[in-house]
């Protein structure tokens, strides 16, 4: 997002400080946005096919029962996405047998977003509450996770929506593919490690109160109180993942496998994309 906000903010300014006409600099600005959502739709393209590639080799037993968390499609970025568009190629190609939702607490992204993208896409796809995660890795259910990033450190730790990094030690333990997958623009070098990643606290109301239409509210964030008054709340909007958990990292320049500081600095400059937070 923010490289996205970059480029449109520099082509106005070039434009303004060129012509000094405001309307060529928005028309500037809008260019370079359509330009990079082409660019997008294009690089998840090829995520999806570097990502199908890469489960085909991991499980060549096909019949693909994938995990996700969050949501990852077309909703969220340009194309059909980054992880839910490699669930997707799968979908497509016969080989998904199942793609298991988190329902992503407390702003239950997977059941809003994720479950409408894979029911409008005809996908067999399952809904589970995040803490039901753990039953499912030891019923065998579960042969990868895929999941995308909201920011990549250069150690190659993955900050993504809170409940991720619990997956990936879950997945560790079963002995399960834990796979991220996200454009290079998401690798931020200036970032060494995932100490470095400040960690967004949300409103502690997210999780003491519930929203539902048309039911009167009480609490102060709008919603139906389901805690205590004035019980705290920790409300992380992300959690960091460590590099040595992450079986690979899925880009639309190729995958990194194993996940170091070496590999993926070398991808990032053979990409021709800019590799800024």
């Amino acid at each position: 997002l923010a490289v996205g906000v970059r480029r449109a903010q520099a082509a106005h300014r070039e434009a303004l400080a060129r012509t000094g006409d405001t309307r060529q600099a928005a028309r500037a600005a809008l260019a370079a946005a359509r330009a990079l959502h082409r660019e997008d739709t294009e690089a998840s393209a090829r995520m999806a096919a570097h990502g199908l590639a890469l489960l085909d080799e991991l499980l060549p037993a096909g019949g693909h029962r994938v995990l996700t968390h969050c949501n990852t499609g077309s909703l969220v970025s340009g194309g059909e996405g980054t992880a839910f568009a490699v669930a997707l190629a799968a979908h497509r190609s016969g080989r998904l047998r199942r793609l298991w939702v988190d329902e992503t607490r407390p702003l239950l992204q997977g059941a809003r977003l994720t479950a409408y993208e894979a029911a409008r896409n005809d996908m067999a796809y399952t809904l589970l509450t995040d803490n039901a995660a753990g039953s499912l890795f030891a019923a065998g259910e579960v042969d990868a996770v895929l999941i995308g990033a909201d920011r990549i450190a250069a150690d190659g730790s993955v900050a993504n929506k809170v409940g991720s990094y619990p997956l990936a030690v879950l997945a560790r333990y079963h002995h399960v593919p834990f796979v991220v997958v996200a454009p290079v623009t998401t690798v931020d070098p200036d970032t060494p490690d995932g100490a470095s990643i400040e960690v967004e606290q949300r409103p502690g109301y997210e999780v003491t109160e519930v929203t539902a239409p048309q039911v009167p509210v009480a609490g102060a964030g709008g919603g139906i109180p389901v805690a205590p008054l004035g019980t705290q709340a920790y409300n992380p909007a992300f959690d960091v993942t460590p590099p040595e958990l992450v079986t690979a990292i899925v880009t639309e320049e190729g995958v990194v496998s194993p996940v170091t500081t070496e590999a993926l600095a070398s991808l990032c400059a053979r990409s021709r994309q800019v590799t800024i937070s």
